[in-house]
């Protein structure tokens, strides 16, 4: 809590962002060197993240996924870390919406091809019906699914906790993964990236998706297993996959994916890096306010937890 009737002293590293400093300001703070803050937000990379003294209270992040400041071990249980974790969810499920849609209605196919009625109108599909699977259905699958149930589609939600998700059909747990992918039209990914989820999407989990499935990955690269996507794009095992993220990014200029026609890469745009700060703006005005009247903040990282 700040002392009374003094600004909430904040730096911003490694540089003063707009966007930010005006969220400092609107909140009652004021924007300070780093030597002088109770509070750091933090835009720049794990790498180049500075020491920090005991009188930094507070340490925000700019980005939802953290494992790079994990391994870069500077998370520490000195003071609290917050993440971005839901700043960014309606941009993210804008996006995986466009993905989607892109596919079905072959778009993506169109622009290549042009006019081309002996190959377009045949794998044409639309989501009225379809159900649509969000696996990590957390802040991102709370706005991607009204989004789809707007448009026809039925939603099953999965996460670790099972906690309902309002407007899905079934809410699901990882342990149920199987099943529900043995019923499901489409998936997509908006789970962070563990150890448990890495290469989630593989040779097996493809397997029970249908010749017609499109997969959507807004989250993060390692949940796919991209040489098993590739082999199930190349074979017809699903009918194709928009990734926004991929492992490693960009993928090589020689990898197999990029000869797959039926595959859709934007690079790393659901929210685009110059439009983040503003993105966070108002979030970081909302933690300030509540920081300075010592309430609990929004999107806490716990230490111990990988994400």
């Amino acid at each position: 809590m700040s002392v009374a009737g003094s600004p909430l002293p904040v730096a911003i590293e490694p540089e003063r962002d707009p966007h930010l400093v005006a969220a400092v300001e609107e909140a009652g703070g004021i924007v300070v060197p780093l030597d002088r803050a109770r509070v750091l937000v933090w835009i720049g990379d794990p790498a180049e993240f500075p020491d920090l003294a005991d009188t930094v209270e507070w340490v925000a992040l700019k980005t939802a996924g953290i494992e790079g400041f994990r391994a870069a071990g500077v998370i520490d249980g000195n003071r609290i870390w917050t993440n971005a974790s839901g700043f960014y969810a309606a941009g993210c499920a804008e996006h995986a919406l466009a993905l989607l849609l892109a596919g079905l209605r072959q778009i993506d196919t169109s622009v290549v091809l042009g006019w081309n009625d002996d190959v377009i109108p045949p794998a044409v599909r639309t989501l009225r019906g379809a159900t649509v699977t969000i696996i990590g259905a957390g802040g991102i699958g709370r706005e991607l699914t009204p989004r789809l149930s707007a448009c026809g589609a039925w939603v099953v939600a999965v996460n670790r906790s099972g906690t309902p998700v309002e407007g899905a059909v079934r809410t699901a747990t990882p342990d149920q993964l199987d099943e529900v992918l043995a019923e499901t039209d489409h998936v997509v990914l908006a789970a962070p990236a563990t150890a448990e989820t890495r290469h989630l999407i593989d040779d097996r989990t493809l397997a029970l998706l249908k010749p017609h499935s499109w997969v959507v990955n807004v989250a993060r690269g390692a949940l796919i297993d991209q040489a098993a996507l590739g082999r199930a794009l190349r074979d017809g095992v699903i009918a194709g996959a928009a990734l926004d993220v991929t492992d490693p990014e960009p993928p090589a200029s020689d990898d197999p994916l990029w000869e797959c026609p039926n595959l859709i890469v934007t690079p790393h745009i659901a929210n685009p890096a110059p439009g983040l700060t503003r993105e966070m703006a108002p979030w970081l005005a909302e933690n300030i306010r509540r920081f300075t009247a010592g309430e609990k903040l929004i999107s806490v990282v716990d230490p111990a937890a990988e994400y």
